[in-house]
Protein backbone atom coordinates (compact mmCIF):
# COMPACT_ATOMS: atom_id res chain seq x y z
CA UNK A 1 0.00 0.00 0.00
CA UNK A 2 0.97 3.66 -0.59
CA UNK A 3 0.47 6.60 1.92
CA UNK A 4 -0.66 9.95 -0.01
CA UNK A 5 -0.86 13.07 2.39
CA UNK A 6 -2.02 16.74 1.97
CA UNK A 7 -0.78 19.68 3.55
CA UNK A 8 -2.06 23.10 4.03
CA UNK A 9 0.00 24.89 1.40
CA UNK A 10 -1.55 22.09 -1.06
CA UNK A 11 -4.81 22.33 0.15
CA UNK A 12 -5.83 24.17 -2.97
CA UNK A 13 -3.74 21.93 -5.30
CA UNK A 14 -5.07 19.14 -3.79
CA UNK A 15 -8.53 19.97 -4.61
CA UNK A 16 -7.97 20.66 -8.25
CA UNK A 17 -5.48 17.71 -9.19
CA UNK A 18 -3.99 14.98 -7.32
CA UNK A 19 -0.67 16.37 -6.15
CA UNK A 20 0.99 15.36 -2.45
CA UNK A 21 4.16 13.74 -1.86
CA UNK A 22 4.20 10.06 -2.08
CA UNK A 23 5.24 7.32 0.48
CA UNK A 24 5.86 3.95 -0.42
CA UNK A 25 4.24 1.53 1.83
CA UNK A 26 3.53 -2.24 0.98
CA UNK A 27 3.37 -5.06 2.53
CA UNK A 28 2.16 -8.77 2.65
CA UNK A 29 0.08 -10.70 4.69
CA UNK A 30 2.65 -13.91 4.78
CA UNK A 31 5.23 -11.80 5.57
CA UNK A 32 3.85 -9.64 8.35
CA UNK A 33 2.91 -13.15 10.13
CA UNK A 34 6.97 -14.11 9.83
CA UNK A 35 7.93 -10.89 11.10
CA UNK A 36 5.84 -10.11 14.06
CA UNK A 37 2.97 -8.64 12.26
CA UNK A 38 -0.42 -9.11 13.79
CA UNK A 39 -3.43 -7.23 15.06
CA UNK A 40 -4.74 -4.92 18.01
CA UNK A 41 -7.31 -6.36 20.60
CA UNK A 42 -10.43 -5.52 19.62
CA UNK A 43 -14.19 -5.17 21.32
CA UNK A 44 -17.10 -6.41 20.00
CA UNK A 45 -18.08 -3.62 17.97
CA UNK A 46 -14.72 -4.01 16.54
CA UNK A 47 -13.20 -1.32 18.10
CA UNK A 48 -9.67 -1.49 18.93
CA UNK A 49 -9.04 -1.60 22.74
CA UNK A 50 -5.50 -2.39 22.91
CA UNK A 51 -2.85 -1.01 20.20
CA UNK A 52 -0.68 -2.83 18.76
CA UNK A 53 2.91 -1.67 17.44
CA UNK A 54 2.63 -3.56 14.52
CA UNK A 55 -0.84 -4.17 13.02
CA UNK A 56 -0.67 -6.07 9.61
CA UNK A 57 -1.63 -3.28 7.07
CA UNK A 58 -4.19 -5.70 5.84
CA UNK A 59 -6.36 -5.91 9.40
CA UNK A 60 -6.47 -2.41 9.40
CA UNK A 61 -10.38 -0.88 9.42
CA UNK A 62 -12.24 2.24 9.66
CA UNK A 63 -12.27 3.82 12.86
CA UNK A 64 -8.98 2.48 13.88
CA UNK A 65 -6.40 5.20 15.46
CA UNK A 66 -3.34 4.76 13.93
CA UNK A 67 0.37 6.46 14.80
CA UNK A 68 1.80 6.20 11.38
CA UNK A 69 3.71 9.66 11.45
CA UNK A 70 7.06 8.47 11.16
CA UNK A 71 5.74 5.90 8.41
CA UNK A 72 7.68 5.81 5.27
CA UNK A 73 8.98 3.67 2.51
CA UNK A 74 8.36 -0.30 2.55
CA UNK A 75 6.09 -1.18 5.95
CA UNK A 76 3.99 -4.21 6.63
CA UNK A 77 2.82 -2.77 10.37
CA UNK A 78 1.64 -0.05 11.59
CA UNK A 79 1.04 0.71 14.97
CA UNK A 80 -2.20 1.19 16.14
CA UNK A 81 -3.94 2.40 19.19
CA UNK A 82 -7.33 2.94 21.11
CA UNK A 83 -8.72 6.17 19.74
CA UNK A 84 -9.15 7.33 23.52
CA UNK A 85 -5.21 7.41 23.72
CA UNK A 86 -2.80 10.54 21.15
CA UNK A 87 -3.02 9.32 17.59
CA UNK A 88 -1.53 10.34 14.73
CA UNK A 89 -4.82 9.41 12.01
CA UNK A 90 -7.62 8.09 12.18
CA UNK A 91 -9.10 5.65 9.38
CA UNK A 92 -12.37 7.25 7.88
CA UNK A 93 -13.32 5.42 4.78
CA UNK A 94 -12.26 2.28 2.90
CA UNK A 95 -13.31 2.36 -0.74
CA UNK A 96 -12.48 -1.19 -2.55
CA UNK A 97 -11.49 -0.80 -6.47
CA UNK A 98 -12.55 -2.91 -9.04
CA UNK A 99 -10.61 -4.67 -11.86
CA UNK A 100 -8.72 -7.64 -12.25
CA UNK A 101 -5.67 -5.74 -13.86
CA UNK A 102 -3.52 -3.14 -11.91
CA UNK A 103 -4.38 -0.14 -13.16
CA UNK A 104 -1.39 1.63 -12.90
CA UNK A 105 -0.15 3.75 -9.42
CA UNK A 106 -1.58 6.95 -11.25
CA UNK A 107 -5.29 5.82 -11.60
CA UNK A 108 -4.78 4.53 -8.44
CA UNK A 109 -4.17 7.56 -7.09
CA UNK A 110 -6.63 9.81 -8.61
CA UNK A 111 -9.08 7.32 -7.69
CA UNK A 112 -7.82 7.32 -4.12
CA UNK A 113 -7.90 11.04 -4.13
CA UNK A 114 -11.26 11.77 -5.50
CA UNK A 115 -12.96 8.82 -3.22
CA UNK A 116 -10.78 10.45 -0.09
CA UNK A 117 -12.03 13.83 -0.33
CA UNK A 118 -15.77 13.14 -1.51
CA UNK A 119 -15.62 11.18 1.94
CA UNK A 120 -14.21 13.52 4.09
CA UNK A 121 -17.00 15.89 4.74
CA UNK A 122 -19.13 12.91 5.34
CA UNK A 123 -16.61 12.23 8.03
CA UNK A 124 -15.53 15.13 9.82
CA UNK A 125 -19.09 17.66 9.12
CA UNK A 126 -17.60 20.09 7.10
CA UNK A 127 -16.04 20.50 3.84
CA UNK A 128 -12.32 19.78 3.09
CA UNK A 129 -11.74 23.29 2.41
CA UNK A 130 -12.84 24.58 5.68
CA UNK A 131 -11.58 22.13 7.75
CA UNK A 132 -8.75 22.26 9.99
CA UNK A 133 -7.62 18.89 9.23
CA UNK A 134 -5.90 16.86 6.49
CA UNK A 135 -6.52 13.65 4.81
CA UNK A 136 -4.15 11.09 3.78
CA UNK A 137 -4.29 7.62 2.21
CA UNK A 138 -2.90 4.27 1.58
CA UNK A 139 -3.54 2.53 -1.74
CA UNK A 140 -2.88 -0.57 -3.46
CA UNK A 141 0.54 -1.36 -4.91
CA UNK A 142 1.50 -2.96 -7.66
CA UNK A 143 2.88 -6.24 -5.86
CA UNK A 144 -0.34 -5.90 -3.25
CA UNK A 145 -2.76 -6.14 -6.01
CA UNK A 146 -1.05 -9.20 -7.30
CA UNK A 147 -1.99 -10.77 -4.07
CA UNK A 148 -5.60 -9.21 -4.37
CA UNK A 149 -5.23 -6.00 -2.32
CA UNK A 150 -8.06 -3.48 -3.68
CA UNK A 151 -8.69 -1.46 -0.58
CA UNK A 152 -7.92 2.48 -0.13
CA UNK A 153 -7.99 3.57 2.79
CA UNK A 154 -8.79 7.05 3.78
CA UNK A 155 -6.97 8.84 7.00
CA UNK A 156 -7.90 12.08 8.64
CA UNK A 157 -4.36 13.82 10.70
CA UNK A 158 -4.21 17.37 12.55
CA UNK A 159 -0.97 18.46 11.49
CA UNK A 160 -0.71 20.16 14.34
CA UNK A 161 -0.30 17.78 16.36
CA UNK A 162 -1.46 14.26 17.88
CA UNK A 163 -5.50 13.80 18.48
CA UNK A 164 -6.80 12.17 21.13
CA UNK A 165 -10.47 10.73 20.35
CA UNK A 166 -12.43 10.14 17.20
CA UNK A 167 -12.69 13.48 15.15
CA UNK A 168 -15.89 11.75 13.14
CA UNK A 169 -18.50 14.75 13.47
CA UNK A 170 -16.11 17.26 14.75
CA UNK A 171 -17.58 19.55 12.72
CA UNK A 172 -14.24 21.54 11.71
Amino acid sequence: MTLITSSRWTRATALLAVGAATVALSGCSILNSLTGGGQATRDDSGQVVEGNDNTDVFTLQVGDCLNDATASETVETIPTVPCSEPHDSEIYASIIMSGDTYPGQDAVIAEADAACLDAFAGFIGTSYAESAYYYSYYFPTEGSWSNGDREILCTVYDEAGQVTGSLQNIGR
